[in-house]
């Protein structure tokens, strides 16, 4: 792993990450990635070696835009930030199964959880790059591809907002038992992410922990073209 992003992973403030998590759901990450990193990362949307799947989100009625899967091995940066982010998100979701009565199930690091989803016939990289014109937009969804997934996963802004697109805004959906549902807007800058759940979270009420269902997606971009980085930690079948 590069020493560099390494150490920008390492110092992370992990303790306020986690509280941020336990309390809002979500927590967002500071500028992980440099301008140059994310242009390189932008740079490799048109080279097909990378991918293994290209997806148009209109034909699928997901929304309009396209997201392409990366194959492994995934490009080095890709595979630093899954690694490196892998560990203190587990602790994480270590921690929620306790609050929601169950035994710990993640282990320590990123190539141990990998193997339980290869035994599950979850093979594919899920790693993504998504790219927006004005108009486009991603409706609210989960990203599940199997029998075996994690509870987080992380999005990077690649490009800055109102420089390069406008709009676009990150939408957050909590629904809660007995209760209107809540939306969170997440505006990121060039280079920041955001840690979200995949699927729920445990909220403590007065008669224990119980679990939040959340989606995610993006607001329509109103110019310009807008390019995300999505790490998903599990694979899929």
């Amino acid at each position: 792993m590069s020493d560099r992003l390494a150490e920008r992973i390492a110092d992370l403030d992990w303790n306020s990450l986690q509280q941020s998590l336990d309390v809002h759901g979500y927590a967002k990450l500071p500028s992980l990635l440099n301008t140059t990193e994310c242009q390189e990362i932008i740079n490799t949307y048109e080279e097909e070696d990378h991918f293994r799947s290209t997806v148009n989100m209109a034909r699928y009625r997901f929304g309009i835009g396209t997201y392409k899967y990366y194959d492994t091995p995934l490009p080095d940066v890709l595979q630093q930030l899954r690694e490196g982010l892998y560990p203190e998100l587990a602790k994480t979701a270590n921690r929620w199964l306790g609050q929601l009565g169950h035994a710990a199930a993640y282990p320590v690091t990123l190539m141990d959880f990998l193997d339980r989803c290869h035994k599950e016939e979850q093979t594919q990289s899920t790693p993504l790059i998504l790219r927006y014109e004005a108009g486009g937009y991603n409706c609210l969804h989960q990203d599940l591809y199997g029998k075996v997934s994690f509870p987080f996963q992380v999005v990077f802004a690649l490009n800055q907002k109102e420089e390069d697109y406008t709009g676009g805004e990150f939408l957050l959906v909590e629904q809660r038992p007995r209760a209107q549902s809540r939306g969170h807007v997440i505006t990121l800058e060039q280079g920041e992410g955001l840690i979200f759940p995949t699927q729920h979270r445990p909220v403590l009420g007065t008669r224990g922990y119980y679990k939040n269902t959340l989606r995610h997606g993006v607001s329509t971009i109103t110019s310009g073209i807008r390019y995300s980085l999505g790490i998903i930690f599990h694979d899929a079948k």
